[in-house]
Formats: structure tokens, sequence, C-alpha cells
């Protein structure tokens, strides 16, 4: 009996641990093939190509995001091949089964829950006595004279996590390995009970043996891992698992970058002050769900946080300078309105993540927000992802807006394109960091720039061109009044432009061939300078004068521009000095060997 296990990605890099976690599990009894897609791929060709293979009975892993794609594989598979066994399995038809098995016709069995030993039941009683009222957490369809019926066994006990082989040791990933990320978990439950998610649904934390543990991640790092995420829901749980994972890590990394979902208020202060001292930098990153800071909100959703706590962590690990933090917002939750919303996003940026991802509730099956969405008002999509589309205080009109919000923080904040043009905008500016991504959002929309694709030149003439409309459409003190500046401020464009010039040339390898700007340096001046800095390097700095350039060297490696303010006193101190400009000078490609060299800045105060 052939049998393939296969899914649809959503990215090609990603990799599917539960389809490992099957195959390791039944395939000593089993003739077992793994087969991976994306969501992007068309249909005919997986089809085509899981057909070539001949299996007698498929495998689909599915989650929200591949569902509905999944499901016309599915309806095409059942079409070609009339006597072929289709089994679902995964969290998104692990509930609600009933109307799972009632709208595909086209599926024989679900497999529900934990599927490892499920799953390789159902195997047995296919090749065997078709028993499959035998297996637990198995649905089927039982044949009678009236028609199937839809029959859902008795959920499977929770399984012993110790007697699960390794999911990770295939030869067939091996070559794969350096190129994809590798997902991995130590543990499996979570011992919160937050509403809108499905962790919570299952009681408890089991883990895995920390030696085998141990030794399957010291066997992908051998073997070229590059990219390991791990998929524990809350990782730091115990804090001695946590500090000796942490450590083990550190002493073996091999270069390889390691990802975690944290909750960062039960972080013990020992774990953050180990990590600042051990943890090499660019190894680890931290994920964690913020979601809200609405004390109402985190009640309604039985969600505990204590945000002060919360604040330390956070704080704590960027001060470091050696872990990168991914921080989540939902938006739609019980109890949250706009305004609300907007104090949850600028509590969060404040704290200044280096991805801050912002996400709209999703009512998931089986999740108890999802039973409970009449309470609260919702209406939310039939289909996958079921994204909420409103509730009793958070309208359509308003979810629009903010999903302006996210597509501009996307672009901007996350992209680290124009990390001091925003600062600048958020700190010294705008009334908040919410108001300036809302503001740009609606702008950016209002010109059609969602319908036409970007380049990095765009980030930056559109954010300009919004800039300039804005300044030129109220004066300062009616933008003050509108509550678009804050108290006080005003909007710059001279400095403004001149921090998005010194963003810009930071985004470059190699010296730019063009800018978005009209350059204010003429060629006779220019000259001047290269001419002054091959003499009298010192102008800048010692270090540029160890350097040792001439003037062809700069000629062909260096840009330079006039800025309307101390840039020096400026990135050090966050004061704004007017009363002298500075000479920026970057340098390129000084070393030919570096494959991606980075840009080298160097600057002076002149009168």
């Amino acid at each position: 009996m052939k049998v393939v296990l296969s899914t649809l990605n959503a990215k090609y890099i990603h990799t599917s641990l539960a389809l490992r976690c099957l195959k390791a599990y039944s395939e000593h009894d089993f003739d077992i093939e793994i087969a991976e897609y994306t969501i992007k791929d068309p249909a005919m060709n997986i089809v085509s190509d899981l057909f070539a293979k001949e299996p007698d009975v498929i495998g689909f892993s599915c989650y929200i995001w591949n569902i509905e794609e999944t499901i016309t594989v599915v309806n095409m598979l059942r079409k070609i091949k009339p006597e072929l066994k289709i089994v679902l399995g995964g969290p998104e038809v692990s509930y609600d089964i009933q109307q799972w098995m009632e709208r595909l016709v086209d599926v024989d069995f679900i497999v529900a829950g934990e599927g490892e030993e499920t799953f390789h039941h159902l195997l047995q009683e296919l090749e065997g006595d078709s028993k499959f009222h035998m297996v637990f957490g198995l649905a089927y369809r039982k044949q009678r004279a009236e028609g199937a019926e839809i029959i859902i066994n008795p959920p499977r006990p929770k399984l012993n996590l110790n007697e699960l082989p390794s999911p990770h040791r295939f030869a067939e990933d091996l070559p794969h390995l350096g190129k994809r990320v590798v997902y991995f978990e130590t543990s499996r439950g979570c011992p919160f009970s937050c509403q809108f998610c499905l962790s919570s649904i299952e009681v408890g934390v089991r883990y895995f043996d920390i030696q085998r543990t141990k030794d399957d991640i010291l066997y992908l790092i051998d073997q070229g891992a590059k990219l390991i995420k791990f998929v524990d829901r809350t990782f730091n749980i115990k804090r001695d698992y946590a500090l000796e994972m942490f450590q083990f890590l550190i002493e073996n990394h091999g270069g390889c970058v390691f990802q975690f979902e944290i909750t960062a208020d039960i972080m013990r202060p020992e774990v953050l002050d180990y990590l600042a001292e051990h943890a090499p930098p660019g190894i680890f990153r931290f994920e964690i769900g913020v979601q809200s800071t609405n004390d109402p909100t985190n009640l309604a959703v039985q969600r505990r946080q204590n945000w002060s706590k919360l604040v330390r962590t956070v704080t704590k690990v960027k001060e470091s300078g050696k872990i990168d933090q991914h921080l989540d917002l939902i938006a739609g939750l019980p109890l949250e309105n706009y305004d609300t919303f907007r104090g949850t996003f600028n509590d969060v940026f404040e704290l200044r993540p280096e991805e801050l991802q912002l996400g709209f509730l999703k009512m998931l099956r089986g999740t108890g927000l999802r039973l409970q969405a009449e309470k609260w008002g919702y209406i939310y999509m039939d289909r996958a992802p079921y994204e909420m589309l409103g509730n009793e205080l958070m309208p359509f009109a308003d979810i629009v807006r903010i999903k302006r919000v996210e597509d501009v923080l996307e672009k901007y904040w996350n992209s680290h394109r124009l990390d001091h043009t925003l600062l600048y905008l958020v700190d010294h500016v705008f009334a908040s960091p919410f108001d300036f991504f809302q503001l740009f959002g609606d702008y950016w929309e209002s010109r059609d720039w969602s319908r036409i694709g970007h380049q990095l030149e765009d980030l930056f003439s559109r954010l300009w061109d919004y800039l300039n409309s804005l300044a030129a459409g109220m004066d300062g003190e009616t933008l003050r009044r509108n509550g678009v500046l804050r108290d006080g401020a005003e909007l710059r464009l001279d400095v403004v432009l001149g921090l998005m010039k010194y963003d810009y040339f930071l985004n470059h390898h190699y010296k730019p061939r063009k800018t978005w700007w009209e350059r204010t340096m003429e060629k006779p001046e220019w000259g001047e300078w290269v001419r002054k800095l091959s003499d009298q390097p010192d102008t800048i700095s010692g270090d540029f004068a160890s350097l040792g350039l001439r003037e062809r060297e700069l000629q062909k490696h260096a840009v330079m521009e006039k800025l309307p303010f101390d840039l020096g006193k400026y990135l050090s101190t966050g004061e704004l000095a007017c009363d002298s400009e500075s000479l920026l000078v970057m340098l390129y490609a000084l070393d030919q060997s570096d494959s991606k060299p980075k840009p080298r800045a160097y600057w002076a105060a002149i009168s």
C-alpha cells in the first residue's frame, strides 16, 4: 500500500513538521512518501505530481492558510482516481468535524488531534479488516442501505511524547536543510487559556526528553540547518528548562539561528541576565504575543499579562543588542475599539521592537471566542481564515482603516528602510506613532498606491510626497490644533529630507547611481570637497583619515551631501541642532572581496 503525506505550505522555504512526525511513526510498517507544495502552486501541477506517485492513500495536513486550496486538490483527485483513500488531518479539520465531513464528500477520513498513532492505526485497518470503529480520534463514513453515515469516534488519549520517534532524521531532507526553515517542537500544549487561540484547548504542557531534543538539534546543525523555529507555544514556561536549552544552543549554535515564541512577562531576571552576558548577537529571535494592552480586553479573553514585567523583559533584551524581537498585536479583540487599539499600538511601538506585526482577529474553529461570537456581536468570514469583519465596538469601517496602518507599517517600519526618518517623525513631529501610520496609510490609499508595485526609491518619494502635501495643506498651528502634530512640534521638511537622504544611502551595498531627490551639491562644490577631504581628511575624523583615500578613490567610492543640522549630535543625543550644517560622506565597496559590503558613514559639522 503506497501512502503519500502532503500539504500546501504558505511558502517554499517552509517545511511541514506534522508530515514528518506522521512518517517517522509509521515508516517501518508502510511505504510512505512526503510531498510538499505551496498554496501558490497551480492545482493542476499538484494533482499531476500526486497522480504520478500512484498512491493508494493520500493524507493532507490542513491549516487555515491552505484548507481552501487543499479542497480544490482533493476534488480533482477524487474525479481522476475514484478508488483513492483521502485522509485529512491538522488543526483546521480537528474541530467541527461533522460539518467538514458533510461539506467535503470527497474525503474518506478525518484524523483529529495528535495524529501519529491514529493515522498509523487507520493504515493498519485499511490494509486489514477495515474496523474503523476501533480507531480512536477518527471520523469516517459507514456505508448503509440508505446511504453513508458519518461516524465520529471518541478522541484518542494524549500520547507519551517519549515514545515518539524523531521526525528530523530523514535522508531526503538533508540537501535542503540550509535552504529551508526547520520547525522543531520540544513540548506540546500551553499553560494559558487565551480564548482566541487553539492552544488554549489542550490543558497542560508535555515535554519531549531533553536529551533527545539536544541530540536532534546537534544533528540538524551538523547537517547544515541555518534556521530552526521552535513551535512551542511558550518556550520559557519552565525557567530551568529554558535556561538549560539557551545555554546548550549558545554553546553549540554553529552559526544557526533559533526563533522562539516566549511569554515576556514570565521571563525570569536571571535568564535575561544570562542571555545579555552570553548570547552571541544574532543567533536568537524572540516572538512575543502582546495582542492588547487594554486590561478589560485581556480579562474578557482570559489572558493574563503583566504589562510592567513585559516591558522590563523587552527593554532589557533590546538593551543587550543581542536578540531581535518580533511583537504581535491583534486588532478586533472584545472590548477593544478604535481608540483603545490606538493606545495598544502606541504602547507597544514605544518599545521599538525590530518587527511589529499587526494582525486581525481570526475566529478559529474550536476556540472559546468563536463559540461566544454572538455575545460580542462578531461578524466574520464563513471560510478560512475566518477573519473578523466587525463587532459591536469595532465596525468594518474601523477595520479597513487599521488595515492601512498595517500596510504602511510593514512597508516602512518592519522593512527598516527609513529607521532614522521614522523615529524622528513619530518621536518629535506627529501626535503619536499610530497617528503617523494611520494618516500616511490613508494618504497611500487615496493615491491608489496599493494597486501598484514599489521599488526602494518609491518608498522614499511617496513618503516625501505625503509630507509635502501635509505641509502645503495646513500651517503648523492648524496641524497641531487638528491633532496631527504634537504640541509644540513643527514639520521641518528640510530636516526630514536630510534624514531621508541618510537612510537612503544606508540602504545600498554599492554607490547608488541615482537618487530620488534633486542633488543639491553642484559639481564644482563636489570637486572642491573631494580635494579637501583628500588633502585634509581630518576635517571629517581621524578614522576617516586612517583610510588614506586619494581623490580618485573618493570619486569612485564616495557620495556626499550637506544636511541642515548636526547629524553627529542628533544620532548621539537625539537633539536637533540646526545652528550648523553637516557634511555626510558615505563610502561604498572599499573591500572588493565582500559580496555584500556595508556602506561606511562619516560626518562632520561644518559652519
